[in-house]
């Protein structure tokens, strides 16, 4: 009991002086570096307060009771102080950090724009708003189509120049399989938004077409909408009303005179070439005005049997489409001399071209602002 009682007192001092030292030490460090030498000085293999743990075995019992405890509670005292004070350093360095990046977001943006919408993207937009505003909707399809809906449904016979491999991709197929192309036009979504929704309908059709062309006006891959309503009491003078708002909204003018030329189409019956009168004045196209005429479209009354092919009975419904280019029209709106530079991918041409990312067309904000 002397020994436990000699250990007691002393051990007690020494442990306590040990306490301050290195409570000392820690509250001292500096950084996260600093603190590891601390506890390695304190905790370590090697550390004072371990080599202390393993005196513990020269002890006798008596003693072991009281010191073991002692140096226990005393680095779990010392560990609670190394983790207090590592949070403590961690907080001010992430002050610091925040006051070294603090970010006056008042400032004004940079000058230079690093993006642009294309104006094929830009001119899609203003359709489908255009549209969306005389209530049609907006329908698409796949761009790999089976024969049957790219031209069988659309009243195209066979023996058609639109079906010869020199002016359609063709897909590559297994002996006696379905042929598939890379669609010619999107009327394909015309029959499939016929089959899946039935009558009445008013949709256009935007996207991808292909057909096998190059030139100054015309490439193997372009972009087109057409437009499809049908109802009860639809009309040529309904069709002509549609387009001659939409040339009015996409050009911005007053109004647009239109003329309607006798063609043939195989999907619709009768079939009309339409143009809108304009002028050319110092190169320039003025839309609206003049003496000149510009062919823009292809429309008509849809055919009976594509309404057939449709699902629609003919006898019932009746209605009108048309179709135009979207690369055309942004050509005709905006000055663009070349339909291949929308697709040379050159910086320079979209940035002089482009739109800027939040000018999204709306009929009350504007079209093109």
């Amino acid at each position: 009991m002397d020994g436990q009682d000699d250990y007691g007192q002393g051990g007690a001092a020494e442990l306590e002086g040990l306490r301050a030292q290195w409570f000392a030490r820690i509250a001292e460090a500096a950084d996260e570096s600093a603190l590891e030498t601390v506890r390695v000085g304190a905790l370590g293999k090697k550390g004072e307060v371990s080599l202390k743990m393993r005196e513990l075995g020269k002890m006798t019992p008596e003693q072991r009771q009281t010191a073991g405890p002692a140096l226990n509670a005393l680095k779990d005292e010392l560990n609670s102080a190394l983790a207090a004070r590592r949070a403590s350093l961690a907080d001010a360095a992430l002050a610091e950090r925040l006051r070294a990046e603090w970010l006056d977001v008042t400032l004004a943006p940079r000058p230079s724009r690093r993006g642009a919408i294309h104006p094929v993207s830009q001119v899609t937009e203003e359709v489908a708003a255009i549209f969306a505003d005389m209530g049609f909707g907006v329908a698409e399809g796949p761009q790999i189509e089976t024969a049957w809906y790219n031209f069988d449904a659309l009243n195209i016979p066979g023996h058609h120049p639109a079906r010869a491999e020199m002016d359609t991709f063709y897909m590559a197929r297994a002996d006696g399989g379905d042929p598939h192309v890379l669609r010619t036009h999107t009327s394909p979504v015309q029959i499939r938004t016929m089959q899946a929704e039935g009558a009445p309908l008013r949709i256009i059709a935007p996207g991808r077409v292909y057909r096998s062309d190059f030139d100054q006006t015309h490439t193997p891959m372009f972009h087109q909408v057409e437009g499809l309503a049908i109802d009860r009491d639809i009309s040529m003078a309904n069709l002509k009303w549609v387009l001659e708002e939409f040339f009015a909204a996409f050009f911005e003018v007053d109004g647009v005179e239109t003329r309607f030329r006798a063609s043939h189409f195989p999907f619709t019956e009768p079939s009309a070439e339409v143009d809108i009168r304009c002028s050319w004045v110092d190169g320039q196209l003025k839309v609206g005005e003049g003496d000149g005429w510009l062919e823009v479209l292809g429309s008509g009354m849809v055919h009976p049997k594509v309404l057939e092919y449709g699902g629609i009975d003919p006898s019932q419904w009746q209605g009108f489409a048309f179709g135009m280019g979207i690369d055309r029209i942004a050509m005709l709106k905006y000055g663009i001399p070349d339909l291949r530079a929308f697709f040379d991918s050159d910086l320079r041409w979209l940035r002089h071209y482009g739109f800027a990312a939040l000018d999204i067309p709306t009929m009350r904000g504007g079209l093109s602002a």
